[in-house]
């Protein structure tokens, strides 16, 4: 199967257009970063907060992920052998469910945990060999700091629990990776249109792997940890 796999890959690599195999010599605008629009399921880890015999996640809200989506803008403060620099990114999900009542039950009221992640990292992209060899996939690394403020609401209202407002925010650490699709050689003129006419250098569609601790570095309270992939796509600028 990975022979065959690799196989279709050279067999492609192959066939791109001759045109599209070597991009250093195409006149380009400025290229100073990249923005990414990503999809992907999130859940967290509650169940794994030490002293808890179950999850209080899953026993509310089921065993299904939340839809994330997130945008990101990066800002590359090198480029040479790759691109690197800085991003920022923001977040949203959410999932609602019946509330529970004291005896265990389902209520009529709709109870719903929202979180907002704010991300902060470094970018490392490894795209020098599919701007000067005309190989399209482009590796790439992000570590960074994530802050993740999240609120449970009932009935519309922010829920109260023996006076406490049911909000707060996590702050932890991770690394994502992942490989982009150089989607230019396909149709690189109308890449280069794209470039001339919006300013947009190149466009990618991508597949990333986020690994995240969100618990206040080993501090007490919700765990918003989570290991998850996001898809999306990126156009540099």
């Amino acid at each position: 199967m990975t022979r065959a796999v690799a196989l279709g890959l050279a067999v492609f690599l192959i066939a791109l257009p001759g045109e599209a195999q070597d991009m250093s010599g195409v006149a380009q605008s400025p290229r100073s970063g990249s923005i990414e629009f990503r999809l992907g399921g999130w859940r967290p880890q509650m169940g794994s907060e030490e002293g808890l015999s179950e999850d209080p996640f899953s026993k509310v809200f089921g065993g299904s992920n939340l839809l994330l989506f997130e945008a990101e803008l990066q800002r590359f403060f090198y480029q040479g052998i790759g691109s690197a620099g800085v991003s920022v990114s923001l977040g949203y999900a959410e999932k609602y469910a019946a509330a529970l009542l004291p005896s265990g039950g389902a209520s009529a009221e709709r109870t719903g945990f929202h979180v907002l992640p704010i991300h902060l990292r470094g970018v490392y992209r490894f795209d020098y060999p599919a701007f000067h060899w005309g190989i399209p996939l482009v590796p790439y690394i992000k570590p960074g700091l994530i802050y993740m403020p999240w609120w449970v609401t009932k009935g519309g209202d922010i829920e109260t629990v023996e006076g406490r407002k049911g909000r707060g925010g996590k702050l932890g650490w991770e690394v994502a990776g992942g490989v982009s699709f150089l989607l230019d050689v396909l149709e690189p003129r109308l890449a280069r249109d794209f470039d001339s006419d919006l300013g947009v250098n190149h466009s990618y569609l991508f597949a990333e792997y986020t690994y995240a601790k969100v618990n206040n570095f080993g501090g007490e309270g919700f765990n918003l940890s989570d290991s998850y992939w996001m898809f999306g796509l990126a156009l540099d600028y």
